[in-house]
This record gives structure tokens, C-alpha cells and sequence, in this order.
């Protein structure tokens, strides 16, 4: 097992690049089965979770190749198989969209169920409901799901609540299915987006992505072709409250920068100065910070995976500031890591109050989930003394070369094995 050993308060300043959305890439690698042809696939990410899914798709008989770190060719003609059972597919929440992507191209699917950071309950009950409506059987059996259906048929399909994952999932299922499936309280996130654009780009009919109202025009097949995924919103989020905690001066490139509009606006609120450009956004801290209010929704809202490392920046800020999480209900289990190195949080259910310290101090650390993960990076650079961080596995499921981009910027940061 490797840790990350921290030595603290130090002022990060300098370029960072941002690498391609996690959350797209686990999504457009399982869409990859629906595609005859060769698909390549760009701006990958190199993390755990790319390389699970690479693997699961190869044990089905797809061909790929690395052309580039970041770069991987994709012959998913010969998959012959259509369960995905493996121990590693339970390891992570997003082997969920091998249901929608198997059951589009063979109507029949079983995968073994998601596993992933546990922050609280994340029901798989409107990808369920999606499949159904569509046509599909679903049975659940030693933890294997299974879904079979004689033909997929467009329908009408409303989420009780907005799920980016049977968003994307239900996507999957009706590109090829016969009709046209309209989803209604579809999630907007930017890499719904992303996943409906590469799928278009590969014959799909889909409008609508990225507001909350999609439909697709089940098509006969997919064919082959290039796919530059867009950059990482968590990832640019995580450097740019980096930026405001360490009080630094970071310019964030290779971004969308209007995907950052919920951030930018709390940072400017509490205090900090930005500069925005076509593709970059450059995070400058000029003055003490200012306690504020945040509540979790979903996009174009505060994201839920930005929470944790914005509740350590809150921490740098003066009086006291609450963020109420409305996603997960179990989101602010890494508060008690944080209170080891004399963070001052009190938690009330879904409610965080943080009251502004002085200084924070280095401490052992034991990483609860990816962001939980990230947030401890941060509270590590501020903090004075040594901080460790076990269970990093979780930090290398969504942030490529952590330490390398940190160290660039000035961090003295290294991994012990």
C-alpha cells in the first residue's frame, strides 16, 4: 500500500494542466461496445479507473491499444461477450454503464454490481426504470445484475430524481434501440454532454444534452472514429481551491472555463481574485478569506465532488461558514481526519459548519473516498508539520500524477510504498 507524505505550509505558485473529465472517460469507454469500427479515443486520463475499464473490455474480446499515454485505440467488433463479472468491476460505481452499453448492442447484460467510494447511498433504482421502460427484464442475483430483452423499444422515460448516471445509462441503452426515447429531469452535467457528443460523432441522433430534456433516435449502428474528451471540471475545481487555500497564485489550463461558473463565483465571493481566459483561469490569493454559504446540487450547481476540498479552503477563511450537502448523505465522514490536524467542524446531519482557524497541523490521515482524498492533499499543503495520507488507491481512481503537478507548483510532496 502506498502513502503520501506532505510537508506543509507552503505557498503553491505556477502553471498546471489539466487532464481529461474521469467522469466522461468511464462513461465513453463502456460506449465504445456500441461502436463497429475502430474508435480512438484522446485526452484519455491515466488513472486506475481508465485502466479497469480497458481491462474489462479486453476480457470481452475487444482489441485496444496505447498509442499514446493518453491516447487508445478501441476494436470492440470482437466482443463476444456480454458479462462483465470480474472482481475489479465491483471496485468502481462507473462499471454500472457496461449495463446500458451491453444491453444496447447484445439486449442482454450482466455486470456485477458497483462498488466505489462509499459516501452514502447511490441507488441504481432510475437505471433500473429506464431499462424497464425501454423493454428490458431485470433480476438481481449473487450480486450480479442481469438484463435481458427480446427488443429495445423508444419510449418516454421520466427520472424521479435527476441521476447523471441513469442519464448516461438510459443514452446507451437507446442508441440503438427501435423509435425515439425521450428523457424527461435529464442530469446536465458536462460530461453528459461529452458522452452524447461522442456518441453523435459516431452516428447516434441525439438533441438535447445538457439541458433537461434529451432524445435519442434509435439508429441501426454506430460506426467508427476520433474523440477528444473534454477536461477534467472536478480536477481544474481541486487545483483552483489548491490555489486559494495555500495562497497561491496558479493559473489552471486546458479548461472549459464557463464549466466552472458555480466555483468562480463562490471564490470571488469569499475573496479571491481570478483572471479568466479562453482556456485557463488564473486563481490569485490577495487577501484573507471570508466564511460563506454552500449547498451541493446538481449541475450547473455546486458540485458534490468539489465539496470536501471546499470545505478545507473554508477552513483558511474568516467566521464561520456552512455547506449543506443535499446529494449524499453520508458526504462529511472525512470531517473526523480533518479534526485530527485542529480543524473546527460540527456536522448536523447534511449540514457542515466550519469555523475559521489560525493553523491548521499535520497528521496522520486515512483517505475515505476519492474528493475526501483530495481534500486531505489540500489540508496537508496548509497545514504546519508532516501530513500522511493512507489509502491514496482512492486518490489514483480520478487525479493523474497528483504529486508531479503538485511538486511543479512547489509542493514538497512524495509517495512512500
Amino acid at each position: 500500500m502506498s502513502k503520501l507524505c506532505i510537508q506543509g505550509d507552503t505557498r503553491l505558485v505556477g502553471d498546471v494542466k489539466i487532464s481529461g473529465a474521469k467522469n466522461a472517460a468511464v462513461a465513453i469507454l463502456p460506449a465504445t461496445i456500441l461502436v463497429e469500427g475502430i474508435t480512438i479515443i484522446e485526452n484519455l486520463p491515466n488513472i486506475n479507473d481508465v485502466a479497469i475499464l480497458n481491462e474489462a473490455i479486453v476480457s470481452m474480446g475487444a482489441v485496444t491499444k496505447f498509442l499514446d499515454l493518453h491516447t487508445l485505440e478501441i476494436d470492440a467488433t470482437t466482443i463476444y461477450k456480454y458479462s462483465a463479472t470480474e472482481p475489479c468491476i465491483s471496485k468502481m460505481r462507473a462499471s454500472y454503464y457496461l449495463l446500458g452499453a451491453l444491453l444496447g448492442r447484445f439486449k442482454k447484460a450482466e455486470v456485477a454490481m458497483p462498488g466505489g467510494c462509499d459516501f452514502g447511498g447511490r441507488p441504481i433504482d432510475q437505471h433500473i426504470k429506464g431499462f424497464r421502460a425501454l423493454g428490458a427484464n431485470i433480476e438481481i442475483e449473487d450480486n450480479i445484475i442481469k438484463i435481458n430483452a427480446d427488443r429495445l423499444i423508444g419510449t418516454r422515460i421520466y427520472l424521479d430524481m435527476v441521476s447523471v448516471g441513469a442519464t448516461i445509462n438510459i443514452m446507451l441503452a437507446a442508441v440503438l434501440a427501435e423509435g425515439t426515447t425521450t428523457i424527461e429531469n435529464a442530469a446536465k452535467e458536462p460530461h453528459i454532454v461529452d458522452v452524447a457528443n461522442f456518441l453523435n460523432k459516431m452516428g447516434a441522433k441525439i438533441i438535447g444534452a445538457g439541458t433537461d430534456v434529451i432524445r435519442i433516435k434509435g439508429v441501426s449502428k454506430l460506426h467508427g472514429g476520433h474523440y477528444n474528451i473534454v477536461p477534467d471540471q472536478i480536477e481544474a475545481g481541486t487545483f483552483m481551491l489548491i490555489a486559494a487555500a495555500t495562497k497561491g497564485d496558479i493559473c489552471v489550463r486546458n479548461i472549459i472555463p464557463e464549466h466552472m461558473d458555480s466555483l468562480t463565483s463562490k471564490l470571488r465571493e469569499i475573496g479571491v481574485t481570478l483572471i479568466e481566459g479562453d482556456d485557463y483561469i488564473r486563481v490569485i490569493w490577495k487577501q484573507k478569506l471570508t466564511a460563506t454559504q454552500i449547498i451541493t446540487l446538481p449541475y450547473p450547481g455546486f458540485p458534490t465532488d468539489l465539496q470536501p476540498q471546499m470545505l478545507v479552503s473554508l477552513l483558511q477563511a474568516q467566521g464561520v461558514s456552512t455547506i449543506v450537502e443535499s446529494i449524499f448523505d453520508n458526504r462529511f465522514q472525512y470531517v473526523d481526519e480533518l479534526r485530527k490536524m485542529g480543524a473546527n467542524i460540527t456536522i448536523d446531519g447534511t449540514k457542515a459548519s466550519i469555523e475559521g482557524v489560525d493553523t491548521l497541523y499535520g497528521a496522520n490521515l486515512v483517505a475515505t473516498d476519492l474528493r475526501a482524498g483530495a481534500a486531505m492533499i489540500i489540508a496537508g499543503l496548509v497545514a504546519k508539520g508532516t501530513t500522511t495520507i493512507d489509502n491514496v488507491r482512492y486518490i489514483d481512481r480520478g487525479y493523474e500524477d497528483i504529486e508531479k503537478k503538485l511538486t511543479a507548483l512547489g509542493a514538497q510532496i512524495f509517495r512512500i510504498d
